[in-house]
């Protein structure tokens, strides 16, 4: 009996000693692991993973597709649904002839109000900021890209000094002065300019253009820099094939 217990005693020894023994070695190749500079899992950034682009794409689901990727799998990046402006047209104005602020900024106003626009195949774009001499109405074809420029008259008072550029902007009534903003082009009729073109000013700085009658008409002093009463006059020789082309709900956006 005393041998047997003698026995039972010895095992439980030999055996703490083995448990402790691998314990020992388990531990000493983690630190030597640790020491060495390899990289421990970390389990609180497993299942998601942040793209260079702010977006998450989740890891959790091996082989399900993430939106906006190519393929499907684990790993894959979501790029998002939101489809940049610039990449969503860029085959427009491939010249760079509009300044690229101004047609990004048409373009946004133009993305946003679709279902109100009736003319969707043109933009038109006033810049300001160039003198009269320089043709500054941009009409972009949505379809080809294409841009065609024109001169385009200021309100006289736009230019106090009559040196082409315009500087000061009104949408008070009987301000003989240019407005900013976003137009919509509407009815076409026969006035004292000849054929000519309504428009509806769609911002608060240019809201009272049809009650100025703020209309594109054509004008013979428009190519001798001259200046309108508001007006965006152009040339004679091209106001129908502009009226044309832009009448019926288009957008239009001067801006300096």
């Amino acid at each position: 009996m005393k041998h047997s217990q003698n026995t039972r005693l010895f095992s439980v020894f030999l055996n703490a000693r083995l448990y402790l023994l691998t314990t020992l070695l388990s531990l000493g190749i983690h630190g030597l692991a640790f020491a060495s500079g390899a990289k421990m899992p970390d389990v609180a950034n497993t299942g998601t993973m942040t793209a260079t682009d702010g977006t998450v794409a989740d890891n959790t689901n091996p082989g399900g597709s993430t939106s906006g990727s190519s393929g499907t799998g684990t790993g894959s990046v979501d790029t998002g649904s939101v489809t940049p402006i610039a990449d969503k047209y860029s085959h427009l104005d491939p010249g760079h002839v509009v300044r690229t602020a101004l047609l990004s900024q048409a373009l946004t106003y133009f993305d946003a109000h679709q279902s109100t626009i009736k003319n969707k195949k043109v933009i038109s774009i006033i810049d300001f900021k160039l003198n009269s001499s320089k043709e500054r109405l941009f009409i972009i074809d949505l379809a080809t890209g294409q841009v065609d420029t024109y001169l385009v008259a200021a309100g006289k008072n736009s230019d106090p000094d009559h040196d082409g550029f315009a500087t000061v902007f009104s949408n008070a009534p009987s301000s003989e002065a240019s407005s900013l903003g976003f137009y919509l082009t509407a009815e076409t009729y026969e006035g004292g300019h000849g054929y000519s073109l309504m428009l509806d000013g769609l911002s608060s700085t240019n809201s009272n253009a049809r009650s100025r009658a703020i209309v594109m008409h054509p004008a013979d002093y428009v190519a001798d820099g001259g200046r309108s009463w508001g007006c965006p006059a152009v040339e004679s020789r091209y106001s129908v094939q502009i009226i044309d082309q832009i009448k019926g709900g288009s957008i239009i956006f001067a801006s300096n």
